[in-house]
C-alpha cells in the first residue's frame, strides 16, 4: 500500500493533470489564432517594414465605372491612402517602429501610429474587395452567408444597415471567427480594425464620406446600393477558414 494511491490523492493528481492539459490547449488554440490572424492580415500587404508604399491597385482606376468613377480613385486612392502611407513613414523614421509591420504596427500601437497604419491597412483591403467583374456570390462564401444570416437579402439588407447607420467616419466589415465560417458584420469608427478585436477580416466597405461624395455626394444609402454591383465574392471566399 502506498499513501499516494489514496482515492483523494488519485482525484488530485487527476485533476492537476486535467488543468495542466485544458492550459496548454488554451496556449496552443491562441498561438493558433493568433497565427490565423496574422497570416491573413500580410497577405495583402508586402508593407513588413519602413519605407511603407502604396500597394497597387489590383485593376485599373476607371475600371469600377459607372459606380466608382475614376476621378474617385484619382482622389481616394492616389491622394487618400498614399497620405496615410506619407504620414505613416514620418511617423515611424528614425524610431524603433520603423522595422515593424503595418500588422505588428496595428496590433501594438495607439494614437497617430495606429490611426495611419490601419488606415493604409484597411484601404489595401477595401480595394481587394471590390472588382470591376463583380456578381452574385455562389460556392462556400454564398453558403457561409445563408448559415449565418439566413439568406443573401437578409445580409444584404443588415450589411447595408449597419453600413448607412454608421454615424461619421469608418468601415463596415463581414468578418469571422478565427476558428470557424460563423459570420457576422461589425462596423469600426475612424480607422478601427476588427484585427485588434479577434476577428478575421472576410470583405470591407469603406464608409468614410470621401469613399463616395464625388460621385454620391452626401447619399451613402446609393453609394451602399451601387457598391453590391463591385463586390469582389471570390476575395470574401479566399478569406473564409479552408
Amino acid at each position: 500500500w502506498c499513501p499516494c494511491h489514496t482515492p483523494r490523492v488519485l482525484f488530485r493528481i487527476n485533476m492537476q493533470s486535467i488543468a495542466a492539459r485544458v492550459v496548454r490547449a488554451g496556449t496552443v488554440a491562441a498561438r493558433r489564432t493568433n497565427n490565423v490572424r496574422v497570416a491573413l492580415a500580410r497577405r495583402y500587404t508586402t508593407n513588413d517594414k519602413a519605407p511603407y508604399v502604396l500597394e497597387p491597385l489590383p485593376y485599373p482606376k476607371n475600371a469600377l465605372g459607372p459606380w466608382l468613377t475614376e476621378e474617385t480613385l484619382d482622389f481616394h486612392y492616389g491622394k487618400h491612402h498614399q497620405a496615410y502611407v506619407t504620414k505613416l513613414n514620418q511617423l515611424v523614421e528614425g524610431t524603433e517602429l520603423a522595422g515593424k509591420s503595418l500588422v505588428d504596427l496595428i496590433k501594438t500601437q495607439k494614437g497617430p501610429v495606429f490611426n495611419n497604419a490601419a488606415q493604409v491597412w484597411n484601404h489595401t483591403f477595401y480595394w481587394n474587395s471590390m472588382t470591376p467583374k463583380g456578381g452574385a456570390p455562389s460556392g462556400k462564401i454564398l453558403e457561409a452567408i445563408e448559415k449565418s444570416f439566413g439568406s443573401l437579402k437578409s445580409f444584404q439588407d443588415k450589411f447595408a444597415a449597419e453600413a448607412t447607420s454608421h454615424f461619421g467616419s469608418g468601415w463596415c466589415w463581414l468578418v469571422r471567427a478565427p476558428d470557424s465560417n460563423q459570420l457576422e458584420i461589425i462596423s469600426t469608427h475612424d480607422a478601427g480594425n476588427p484585427l485588434t478585436l479577434g476577428k478575421v477580416p472576410v470583405l470591407t466597405c469603406d464608409v468614410w464620406e470621401h469613399a463616395y461624395y464625388i460621385d454620391y455626394r452626401n447619399a451613402r444609402p446609393k453609394y451602399l446600393e451601387q457598391w453590391w454591383n463591385l463586390v469582389n465574392w471570390k476575395f470574401a471566399e479566399s478569406n473564409l477558414k479552408k
